[in-house]
């Protein structure tokens, strides 16, 4: 997704709950403005730019984008798959990552991601689709749901960010394990997807998007 959109439609209705019932999250709202984001409309460049920047620095990341498209023109399934991972390659990504976007143009293409569906679909059943590709771990497939589908009750423990902010406002032990992050965010449902905006917002001014 890219800044200077709009916040999605169910997203005052959620502040509205959760200010209601929760002074933690009551604060934190009144602090920050609402996102200004926009879905960046198209699926499959958005999870290939996830995997091309996985274990990258930003600017490293923007570079072999950037190579990408200058080597492939627009990035799309068949693009990738007409290139092949050896000239993926060429454009700075490693043999892995190289066989994960072709593998990703390969479901899209075969319909085993299909967008069309995903409107129809719970977020269990999108994250199941999403982590049968290689190189899509489960970050990865939340971070969609919550950037490029605008899906409002996502709660992705495995992000640091999220923990960081828990440990902060909530009280929880840096090591607490799986099931006690989990809980945590019981209490917020099902908008579990503006109270984690708003978590990472108290940690940071600005927040990376997808």
């Amino acid at each position: 997704m890219s800044e200077g959109g709009m916040a999605p439609e169910w997203w005052e209705e959620a502040c509205a709950a959760l200010g209601a019932r929760d002074a933690l999250l009551a604060t934190l709202i009144a602090r920050s403005r609402p996102p200004a984001v926009a879905p960046s409309g198209d699926a499959f460049a958005t999870l290939a730019r996830a995997i091309v920047g996985q274990q990258l620095s930003v600017q490293a990341a923007r570079r072999v984008w950037e190579r990408l498209e200058g080597g492939l023109g627009a990035i799309s399934p068949q693009t990738v798959l007409q290139a092949g991972a050896a000239r993926l390659r060429e454009a700075g990504l490693s043999g892995a990552k190289a066989s994960w976007l072709v593998d990703l143009a390969e479901h899209f293409i075969a319909g085993r991601l299909d967008p069309r569906r995903w409107r129809e679909m719970g977020d269990e059943e999108i994250l199941r689709t999403l982590l049968a590709v290689r190189g899509i771990g489960r970050w990865t497939a939340e971070m969609f749901l919550i950037f490029h589908l605008w899906r409002p009750d996502v709660w992705p423990i495995d992000d640091l960010g999220l923990r960081r902010a828990l440990v902060r406002h909530a009280g929880l032990p840096q090591k607490a394990p799986r099931r006690v992050w989990l809980e945590a965010g019981e209490r917020w449902r099902p908008w579990r997807t503006a109270a984690t905006w708003y978590l990472w917002r108290s940690l940071e001014a600005e927040i990376v998007v997808y």
